[in-house]
């Protein structure tokens, strides 16, 4: 059976739609938007923040933020599932809404959940912006949304994303997320950490599960995701997420998320 991935254009600002049916299984990263999905068919392993995760069908699947994950299909048989990826500001000011008050940047309760209630709305979400083609009424896409994050907040939020214990690997972070694309250098983080660069190291993988270099790498192609996303071309994406050449960047992009940049900006199942 060929596997399919599709990223669907929403028509909606920070709002992004996925499905996808497949063996494949995707290595250790990150996204800088919360995600939502559910499981349709097979099961998924997954060592979400170095925590082991078993989802099968029905359950509900979430990352937060920086969460630094993994996928594979148990047993090595294609799982189909569905994903909602919504920007942090987007959730947050739904939130605010919600609640009638200013609150911190909210965190999932856990991985995995089993909860028909907020299966429907998902459900509900998904197909409507699926369905529309990008062309769904701003209107009604909020309301969608903020009936989403209404269902997330009496039944799977806390209130605010955790901290990472250690405060030097988060300035060291910190710099990272903010220029990616800079000529960043081990010494240099390690200098900023008051770290030595082995230490330094060791600490991303022990807090993490990735070194320095692949969490640059993560973030380097979350910026040329929302790159492509505002339309720049892919060449200029490449060179402005801190990428040698186009090349590398479709390597990267299509082992990160099972699709090439590409075939991202036009969005149409991989085959």
């Amino acid at each position: 059976m060929p596997e399919s991935i599709l990223f669907h254009r929403t028509g909606l600002a920070g709002l992004e739609a996925m499905s996808a049916d497949t063996a494949r299984s995707f290595p250790r990263h990150t996204h800088d938007q919360y995600g939502i999905g559910v499981i349709d068919r097979g099961a998924q392993s997954s060592a979400s923040d170095a925590r082991q995760v078993e989802a099968g069908p029905g359950d509900l699947i979430f990352v937060n933020p920086g969460e630094v994950h993994d996928g594979r299909a148990r047993d090595g048989k294609p799982r189909a599932w569905r994903m909602l990826y919504l920007d942090p500001a987007l959730l947050q000011q739904a939130r605010e809404d919600v609640l009638e008050s200013r609150g911190g940047a909210p965190a999932f309760l856990a991985p995995v959940a089993s909860d028909a209630p907020m299966r429907a709305l998902f459900d509900a979400l998904h197909t409507r912006l699926t369905r529309s083609g990008g062309t769904l009424d701003a209107m009604a896409g909020e309301l969608a949304v903020l009936r989403l994050a209404a269902g997330l907040e009496h039944r799977l939020l806390r209130g605010a994303l955790p901290p990472r214990h250690d405060g030097r690997i988060a300035r060291a972070r910190e710099r990272i997320d903010d220029a990616p694309a800079a000529a960043l250098s081990l010494a240099g983080l390690a200098e900023d950490a008051g770290m030595s660069r082995f230490q330094l190291h060791r600490a991303f993988l022990r807090e993490l599960g990735l070194s320095p270099h692949a969490y640059i790498l993560q973030q380097r192609l979350a910026l040329a995701r929302r790159l492509i996303r505002a339309g720049t071309p892919l060449a200029e994406t490449a060179l402005a997420a801190g990428f040698c050449d186009q090349s590398h960047l479709s390597r990267c992009f299509a082992r990160a998320y099972g699709v090439p940049p590409g075939r991202y900006a036009r969005p149409r199942p991989a085959r």
